[in-house]
């Protein structure tokens, strides 16, 4: 991998929200020269210049601000792609699918930055952060059928890391993950609680889309108005903001929960 001068700073473009949520944790963000337009969405990014995203921006625009290394995370535009390889610019595309790739993500930043120390740590605290709802949810012995939807039209449903995130919370996934369903597979599946954390649009989610479905009125999710909406940038977000993510998908899973504390 290419870097700067010896003695000099990264200039990293972020093109990703979860690339540049890692990065702020590890305490990189003076190596941050850009970001992508979602990017403020899951961290403080301050006044850095926004520079599209994996799906469309302009590449001259990016190397103006004299980047050493252009990191993005799968899927990009196959013109995007393109355009960035024809640059004179070391380049890093990520493509998590599971907890342990973000795991691997973390570490492989890290030691970019320079701060494989700072890496372990992040890891750590995440792991602790599962942990402590997965405790919790081994307490409770439910574990209701869950459907998780990452985008409308057509139906795709959230990435597989958020399957494990439901696991953990005490709940079961019971469609296939990070893929097109359709209303059938979903109402076949039955799930207690749908969740919608529909890609980019933060907690705009319509619980409407799922409790109008006439396709689903029978779905005893819809059946018990259990459709929870949770911040599109929690779930879909492979890095920090997971450790969020999966204690909104505890107390959706789970409200029960919070009603016997407030008793106690």
């Amino acid at each position: 991998m290419q870097r700067g001068k010896t003695g000099s700073r990264q200039r990293i473009v972020s093109l990703a929200p979860n690339v540049t949520s890692i990065l702020v944790a590890l305490g990189a963000g003076k190596e941050l020269v850009g970001v992508s337009k979602w990017c403020k969405e899951v961290t403080p990014v301050g006044r850095r210049p926004q520079v599209g995203d994996c799906w469309k921006m302009d590449v001259r625009e990016v190397m103006q601000l004299k980047p050493t290394l252009l990191i993005g995370s799968v899927p990009f535009a196959p013109a995007t792609m393109e355009a960035i390889l024809k640059e004179p610019v070391a380049f890093l595309a990520i493509n998590p699918r599971s907890l342990a790739d973000v795991e691997t993500d973390i570490g492989t930043l890290a030691r970019l930055v320079n701060r494989a120390g700072a890496g372990d740590q992040l890891i750590r605290e995440m792991r602790s952060a599962f942990a402590a709802i997965s405790s919790r949810a081994r307490r409770i012995r439910s574990r209701p059928r869950v459907y998780c939807e990452a985008w409308p039209h057509p139906r795709i449903s959230s990435p597989p890391w958020v399957a494990e995130l439901v696991e953990l919370a005490g709940g079961r996934p019971v469609v296939t993950v990070g893929t097109r369903v359709t209303d059938e597979e979903v109402a076949r599946a039955r799930p207690d609680v749908i969740v919608l954390a529909w890609t980019a649009v933060g907690a705009r989610s319509k619980p409407s889309s799922a409790l109008t479905n006439s396709s689903w009125r029978n779905v005893p999710a819809v059946k018990t108005g259990r459709v929870v909406v949770i911040r599109d940038e929690l779930l879909n977000t492979p890095g920090p903001p997971l450790m969020h993510g999966i204690s909104e998908l505890f107390h959706a899973i789970h409200p029960e929960a919070d009603l016997t504390r407030k008793k106690i």
